[in-house]
């Protein structure tokens, strides 16, 4: 219950933090931390519009993908509490409940019948097929060094100090990284605040939202950032420490995560369309690599 508050209430603030960093490094007062939150308050008090051509799958994709998020997130545990809902092979459930959000907005988005929306869902299929493997392969690597199979208990065993634990660790901190920015269409990847229809994402999938959809649309890309950011924070952070430097800890490592997407942001361009699929295939490339090592210094390996 504790992971899941947390990841709730620091989701509120992530967004409006990288948006601040970006307008120190730029040189302007620029928003508020505040201000994602007000604007959400403010799309609530909407109503959205909706094509009379689309279908209801259209209407029903935004609160689907929330759902989904909202879901995964009580799979993530932290510290001795754990998650909400646990099983043997949890993460695999947990990239399934992604993929089901992802999958919604992608045929929401073939439903307007837009070819730019066309375009961007076919990018963000093609993205997410090849991301799921890097996340389940540094899961994987988790599983065989730590020889537990879920979420709470492999946090729980990579808090203690061997040398396997922590190399593999430092590779699960750079993939989560790239996931959580790939996986929320920022830079490198996509620019969400680019105008240029041809080259978007995740923008040109949601241009028909508007209101109450819009802002669970973005609601649940706060909620993945406070995800993947707690799936680091479980990677820095040893489960016997005292509670209370945890959660301060945890605060600590999700605004340095913040502030580090600020500044890629602010001094790292776009990559091409077609060099994404190298950025990605490279996130899987370093999972891989920590696959590898940790077959070679599992003792039980055969």
């Amino acid at each position: 219950m504790l992971a899941f508050i947390l990841i709730l209430t620091v989701s509120l603030f992530f967004t409006g933090l990288i948006g601040r960093t970006k307008s120190i490094f730029s040189g302007r007062k620029g928003p508020g931390i505040l201000q994602p939150i007000k604007n959400i308050i403010l799309l609530f008090r909407k109503s959205g519009v909706f094509s009379t051509s689309s279908s209801v799958i259209l209407q029903i994709a935004p609160s689907i993908a929330f759902g989904a998020v909202l879901t995964a997130a009580m799979l993530i545990p932290f510290s001795i509490h754990g998650s909400l809902i646990s099983t043997h092979f949890d993460f695999i459930i947990f990239i399934c409940l992604l993929g089901l959000g992802r999958f919604f907005m992608i045929i929401a988005a073939l439903d307007t019948g837009s070819s730019f929306e066309g375009m961007g869902a076919n990018r963000e299929a093609f993205y997410g097929m090849l991301l799921e493997p890097a996340f389940l392969i540094i899961m994987a690597s988790f599983c065989i060094i730590t020889g537990t199979y879920s979420f709470e208990t492999i946090f729980y065993t990579i808090g203690q100090y061997h040398i396997e634990y922590i190399l593999t660790s430092i590779l699960a901190i750079f993939v989560f990284v790239n996931i959580a920015l790939v996986e929320n269409s920022r830079l490198p990847v996509d620019d969400p605040k680019t105008h240029l229809e041809l080259t978007m994402v995740h923008e040109v999938m949601i241009l028909d939202y508007t209101g109450f959809d819009l802002a669970l649309i973005q609601l649940s890309n706060f909620l993945k950032f406070a995800v993947y950011g707690t799936l680091i924070a479980n990677c820095l952070i040893p489960a016997q420490w005292n509670i209370g430097f945890q959660i301060l800890l945890l605060i600590l490592i999700q605004a340095l995560f913040a502030i580090t997407v600020g500044f890629i942001e602010s001094f790292r361009a776009r990559n091409r369309i077609n060099k994404n699929i190298q950025y990605i295939l490279a996130i899987s490339a370093v999972a891989f690599i920590a696959f590898i090592l940790a077959l070679i210094v599992n003792k039980h390996t055969i």
